[in-house]
């Protein structure tokens, strides 16, 4: 009879050491258990975006231009002349004093100059000086724009058991993929 009794307690031990592992192992705190499975892939459609390509051409050519430089024995100094003269005139009329009459002739016969300069300089762009022809190179920059789709990545459709589950992927799969089986109790 103890023997009976102690057998009994042994494999009552043993039943409960049983179910707690299983207990444990199928709530395992709250967490699922995964495995890993095959699925078939039924579809796969690629992900594509725009590329912008620009591509800098330069066209460049020669081009013959044409320009007068005038001879410094032909250029012309008689309205710089008459100008500090008459500059001057009108600053010497303009000053009260002795010292203001002299301030005011150097003042105005250097404006005058100036300003007979740039009228004589401007009455005529020819001076007599020979047409010169001169091959410049003129250059322009332009872009070729081109545009390519890239693919960056995959829509994928799968079925597994049945049903079928949609996923994206960085690569092109084959006609199956891994597919990870999430168990949990009821």
């Amino acid at each position: 009879n103890d023997m009976n009794l102690a057998l009994k307690q042994i494999t009552s031990f043993f039943i409960f050491i049983q179910f707690l592992l299983l207990s444990s192992l199928s709530y395992a705190g709250g967490k699922h258990h995964g495995a890993e499975d095959w699925a078939m892939v039924t579809q796969v459609e690629p992900i594509t975006r725009m590329i912008e390509h620009r591509i800098p051409e330069t066209h460049c050519w020669t081009e013959q231009v044409e320009y007068y430089q005038p001879r410094d024995s032909e250029r012309s100094y008689t309205s710089t002349v008459l100008g500090g003269i008459i500059g001057g005139a009108i600053g010497n009329a303009v000053g009260h004093k002795k010292k203001n009459k002299q301030i005011g002739t150097a003042v105005g016969a250097i404006l005058g100059a100036s300003i007979g300069s740039d009228i004589g300089s401007k009455g005529s762009h020819y001076t007599g000086g020979r047409p010169q022809r001169h091959n410049e190179r003129r250059c322009e920059t332009s872009h070729q724009v081109s545009y390519e789709e890239e693919i960056v990545g995959y829509k994928v459709w799968y079925r597994y058991h049945g049903q079928i589950y949609k996923t994206r992927m960085d690569h092109k799969p084959g006609k199956k993929i891994k597919v990870r089986v999430n168990v949990s109790p009821i």
